[in-house]
């Protein structure tokens, strides 16, 4: 960090402004890996976080991440706890008309997936970042504004923990602060966000008891679909399809486990082990896509920019693809002064968020054809299982798209 002269674009009445080459708002798995990848290459850089490090390192949120984004992380050394910590699948299931289906992926593709909670991912991040990398990383600060993001020197404001009004002048500023962060509503006019509503919800639950089966577990039912995610020894991480818009209160323990037995039932399985449930919390489904991903001197990644649902588990590795992309990207310009990497950051990106897209699109219709209600939309539905587990074709094409193998 250095100190910076007033800019003739400062905001009035700014405070004396420091300067990083880097400013990263949001401090999840996207921008924590980007400012890792900076520190690694000696680049200097501040995060700002609203939340508490606490907060984050706590904060419930997905498990599951493919193969190649575990390398990635690997390739960076940010994996070391990982690797010694987390699960491998192998296979998940599918269960309809009373039966479960597996399908082996690993057999077929020679890839798994890694199951690691968010909140781990984000602990090792944030202790290799602040501690063992040095970086520089203010948490709990609020109003977060940019300015200029179309001139050479960008900045951002904002007031700290202390209640000090802080501006801090950079060369880029990444945008890694989630949906509801303020980066994405900075874009330009002409910027474009494509959105699709599913029309459902999903009620999703945390659950203290051990999994009941050692792999994902999607249950295709006509009262509506249920989901089974193992997450520890100890911890399961349940969904059931729900009306959009429905609250928790709606839904009593016992209503919630009458709904898992019956919708994930197979004649060869003994019945789901039930237990605490330590979260419920509804969630409409939908996805989008902002572009363009970059404006001026501002680049997004995650949440910022893309939002897809969790029907298949993409969002936490689409988050660390576009991490991958922009830190390596800011490094080659600014230690070497090579553009390629930013020029090209948003069509690198998007390429693999419209196939993510497309596929959470196609298994949501497998996933909730059968309660549509439309007798059409229910065939089909049972057309494409069947197809599924009797083509190899079809269930070698299957297992690429759910690792993430074809978008490569």
């Amino acid at each position: 960090m250095t100190s910076d002269a007033p800019h003739p674009h400062d905001p009035p009445g700014s405070p004396a402004a420091s300067r990083f080459p880097v400013v990263i708002v949001g401090a999840g798995p996207a921008g924590l890996t980007v400012g890792n990848v900076l520190r690694a290459a000696g680049i200097d850089c501040l995060v700002v976080e609203t939340e508490s490090r606490e907060f984050i390192e706590r904060r419930p949120r997905a498990g599951v991440i493919e193969e190649w984004a575990v390398r990635g992380l690997e390739e960076r050394g940010l994996a070391g706890n990982l690797l010694a910590r987390a699960e491998t699948h192998t296979a998940c299931e599918f269960r309809f008309e009373g039966r479960r289906h597996r399908l082996p992926y690993q057999e077929l593709t020679g890839r798994h997936h890694f199951v690691y909670p968010q909140p781990l991912l984000v602990t090792d991040l944030v202790r290799e970042y602040a501690d063992v990398r040095g970086g520089a990383i203010e948490f709990e600060v609020r109003d977060v504004q940019l300015h200029g993001l179309d001139l050479v020197r960008p900045a951002v404001s904002y007031t700290d923990a202390a209640g000090r009004r802080r501006l801090v002048h950079a060369d880029f500023v990444a945008g890694c602060d989630g949906a509801r962060g303020v980066t994405r509503t900075v874009l330009p006019e002409q910027a474009r966000t494509s959105r699709h509503d599913y029309g459902i919800g999903w009620l999703a639950l945390l659950a203290e008891v051990p999994p009941s089966s050692d792999c994902v577990v999607f249950g295709v039912h006509p009262r509506g679909f249920a989901g089974h995610m193992p997450r520890s020894a100890e911890l399961t991480r349940y969904y059931l399809e729900c009306p959009p818009g429905d609250t928790p209160g709606n839904w009593p323990d016992e209503r919630v486990w009458a709904e898992l037995q019956e919708r994930l039932a197979a004649s060869d399985r003994p019945p789901l082990t039930e237990g605490r449930l330590l979260e419920k919390r509804v969630l409409d489904m939908h996805n989008y896509v902002t572009e363009p991903m970059a404006f001026g001197r501002l680049f997004l990644a995650g949440d910022a920019a893309h939002l897809v649902a969790p029907i298949a588990a993409k969002g936490m590795n689409l988050a660390l693809h576009d991490a991958f992309l922009l830190g390596d990207a800011l490094t080659a310009y600014l230690t070497a002064g090579d553009m390629t990497g930013l020029n090209g950051y948003a069509e690198a990106c998007l390429r693999r968020v419209w196939d993510y897209n497309e596929f959470s699109q196609w298994l949501s219709d497998v996933l909730h054809g059968a309660s549509s209600g439309d007798p059409y939309r229910a065939g089909t539905t049972l057309a494409r299982l069947r197809r599924l587990f009797n083509s190899p074709a079809a269930a070698g094409t299957f297992a690429e798209q759910y690792l993430g193998e074809n978008a490569r």
